[in-house]
C-alpha cells in the first residue's frame, strides 16, 4: 500500500514511522509512506496557505487552492491507482474511526490522508476534494497530525505480512466475532502468562485445564462481561 500524508508538519511523522513494526514493514516494501509539506503549494513567497473566514468568525481556515494542488500532485504520481484509493480528511466533525473502517482502508492500494491545522478547512475542500472526513474521538487537538498517525498505524497493521503472522490480528479487540449467533465487535477477553501465581493472584484454573472447549466458553463469558 502507498500512503500519502499531506501536512504542514511532516517532521512530526519521522519518529513514529521510523521504529518498531511500521519501520520493518516499510523496509520490507509492504507499505510506502510519503509526507508532503502543504507549504510546497503555498500561494506566495511567505508560505501562505490559510486566510480569515468569511462571516467574521475567529481563527484561520485552510484555503482550497494549496490543498487542490497537493492532491493533484499526489494523484499524478506514477502508479497511483485511482480505482483503489481513498482521500480522507482528519476532522473533528468526521465519522468516528472504527476497526471496521481500518479493515476496509487496509484493502486499498492508495490512501491519502490530509492532516489539518488552525481552525479547519474551507468547506469546498470537504465537499469537492475528499472522499470522507474521519475523527478519532469527540475531542479537539492542536492539529490533525496525531489523528493521522493513529489512522495509519491502525490500517497498516492489518496489511498481510506487517505483523509477521497474519493470524496475529484475527482474534483481537474489536475484530468481528460470533457470540450467540450474532456477529459483533467487542474488547478481547483477559489473558495471562507466567507465573501461575503472583502476589496471591492466580491464573484462572480453566486456562490450565487443557480443555479447548471450556477455555473457549470462558473467553466468550469474559467478553460478555466486558460488554455490560
Amino acid at each position: 500500500m502507498k500512503i500519502d500524508i499531506i501536512t504542514l508538519f511532516p517532521q512530526m511523522f519521522e519518529s513514529p514511522f521510523s521504529a518498531s513494526i511500521l519501520k520493518r514493514a516499510i523496509n520490507k516494501g509492504l507499505i510506502n509512506i510519503e509526507m508532503h509539506n502543504l507549504r510546497n503549494w503555498a500561494l506566495d513567497k511567505y508560505g501562505s496557505i490559510d486566510n480569515r473566514p468569511f462571516g467574521g468568525d475567529i481563527g484561520m481556515l485552510m484555503r482550497p487552492e494549496p490543498v487542490y494542488q497537493a492532491l493533484e500532485y499526489v494523484k499524478g504520481q506514477k502508479g497511483f491507482n485511482n480505482k483503489s484509493k481513498k482521500i480522507i480528511l482528519m476532522s473533528a466533525s468526521g465519522k468516528k474511526f472504527t476497526q471496521s473502517m481500518a479493515e476496509k482502508l487496509s484493502k486499498l492500494d492508495n490512501l491519502v490522508v490530509i492532516a489539518g491545522h488552525y481552525e479547519g478547512f474551507d468547506q469546498r475542500i470537504v465537499d469537492n476534494m475528499v472522499d470522507e472526513e474521519i475523527s478519532i474521538g469527540d475531542f479537539v487537538l492542536t492539529g490533525g497530525e496525531l489523528p493521522a498517525m493513529v489512522i495509519v498505524d491502525a490500517v497498516c497493521r492489518l496489511i498481510p505480512g506487517v505483523l509477521g503472522k497474519d493470524e496475529s490480528n484475527k482474534n483481537e479487540s474489536f475484530s468481528e466475532i460470533e457470540i450467540d449467533g450474532k456477529k459483533i465487535r467487542a474488547p478481547e477477553y483477559p489473558q495471562y502468562t507466567r507465573p501461575r501465581e503472583f502476589m496471591g493472584h492466580k491464573v484462572p484454573d480453566v486456562l490450565l485445564s487443557g480443555n479447548p472447549k471450556k477455555i473457549k466458553e470462558w473467553q466468550i463469558e469474559q467478553i460478555k462481561k466486558r460488554l455490560k
